[in-house]
């Protein structure tokens, strides 16, 4: 039987349409309703729209052939944190007492890319930090370091594929980041993510809200595919699955 990690392209097209439906008709009946938010945040508030991608990550790890009474979702996904109290995951695997794989699946739309760019690095990268440390002090029992997931997916519109300037009062910046678009910067922070071990696998995606319905996507970098991010996550829970 062929399983989700050996072609999974028609999977994620199927939650990328997910997404874009979900996010139209809850815009439509929010503002039907008359509380649109601005900056579209009407988009975010209802939920929802990351669903299947949750869905295919399960799938993914169901694969494995570990049970799935050791997968959390929807319900039970807080972690202890060695900064803070504690921190809800969108997706985790817990057998033996012990934490196998944590997931965080993200996204973001227009307009407003600047703050949300830095308010979504700020977050993954605080979140890495509480988790490892919280691991290290042993919070999660056992030797073994779990799997860590980011999952990420962009509008791809002219405001993110747009350069940006960068402001360097006193020193300058890396030279990447020089002329770079949102879309860029989101590549290269999620493949940073992974070479300073923050997390163990990261895959990053865009997609427009036009095409989107239909499933269409894109994967600016083959680093950040997709299918490496399910094979990482297949392979690391499948240990445990015996």
């Amino acid at each position: 039987m062929q399983k989700i990690t050996d072609n999974p392209d028609q999977q994620v097209a199927v939650a990328v349409a997910h997404y874009w439906v979900t996010r139209k008709a809850q815009g439509e009946r929010q503002k039907s309703k008359g509380t649109a938010d601005a900056g579209l945040r009407s988009a975010v508030t209802g939920g929802a729209q990351m669903d299947e991608f949750i869905n295919l990550f399960t799938k993914i790890i169901l694969d494995t052939g570990i049970k799935s009474k050791y997968v959390y979702r929807k319900k039970l996904l807080e972690l202890p944190g060695f900064f803070r109290p504690t921190k809800e995951w969108d997706l985790l695997v817990i057998k033996d007492d012990s934490l196998v794989a944590a997931v965080e699946a993200k996204s973001q739309v227009g307009p407003s890319f600047g703050n949300n760019f830095n308010n979504r690095t700020e977050e993954a990268m605080g979140t890495a930090l509480d988790l490892w440390t919280a691991f290290r002090e042993g919070a999660f029992k056992g030797d073994t370091p779990p799997f860590l997931g980011y999952f990420f997916m962009l509008e791809e519109c002219e405001a993110s594929k747009r350069p940006v300037k960068v402001k360097e009062p006193h020193f300058k910046v890396f030279p990447e980041f020089t002329g770079a678009s949102y879309m860029k910067r989101y590549e290269l922070f999620c493949k940073k993510l992974i070479r300073e071990r923050h997390y163990t696998s990261a895959s990053f995606i865009t997609s427009d809200s036009v095409n989107g319905i239909n499933g269409i996507y894109k994967e600016p970098s083959t680093d950040l595919a997709f299918s490496h991010f399910a094979k990482s996550l297949s392979s690391h829970v499948r240990v445990f699955a015996e």
